[in-house]
């Protein structure tokens, strides 16, 4: 929906209900979002409103970058999200507005699926309990498997 963290889930929210009223439930709700430079306390809340209303999320902590970090190298520091923009330029013109970057990344999805899967071993083997608080760390690509296998599956629903 192109909002900020603060209100994406409420808006999920809304439109989940709207679907039950309507007799449409959805299978599943999800949110996409990063941490950027919102307030951590802002960013928690909107994760534990999102658990407590059966939303999942796809985060990627401290930007949506990171995703595509991962689809080119295995990256476990943590930076600033001005400092992405550099890390990708080895391998990818990127600019936030382009509408192509799904297609320039596409062909080294398999890379950034094992690589965040990494990355999420690397926080559980650490004992975090909450990686989304962590950064980097992303779980992106867990609604990118799901999707995958509804391509899989031949389901647009």
């Amino acid at each position: 929906m192109g909002m900020n963290t603060d209100g994406l889930v409420e808006e999920a929210i809304k439109f989940k209900g709207i679907a039950v009223k309507a007799c449409q439930p959805y299978n599943e709700v999800w949110c996409v979002f990063d941490r950027d430079s919102f307030p951590l306390g802002n960013y928690i809340r909107e994760f534990e409103l999102a658990r407590a209303n059966g939303i999942k999320v796809a985060w990627a902590n401290e930007a949506f970058e990171l995703w595509y970090l991962l689809h080119f190298n295995y990256h476990d520091a943590g930076i600033s999200r001005k400092q992405y923009k550099a890390k990708l330029k080895p391998n990818l013109e990127y600019d936030k507005a382009d509408k192509t970057i799904y297609d320039q990344v596409k062909p080294f999805q398999a890379t950034a699926l094992k690589f965040a899967r990494k990355l999420e071993r690397h926080w559980r083997d650490m004992g975090e309990k909450f990686p989304e608080r962590q950064n980097p760390s992303t779980s992106v690509h867990k609604l990118v498997e799901f999707l995958n296998e509804l391509v899989e599956l031949g389901s647009t629903d």
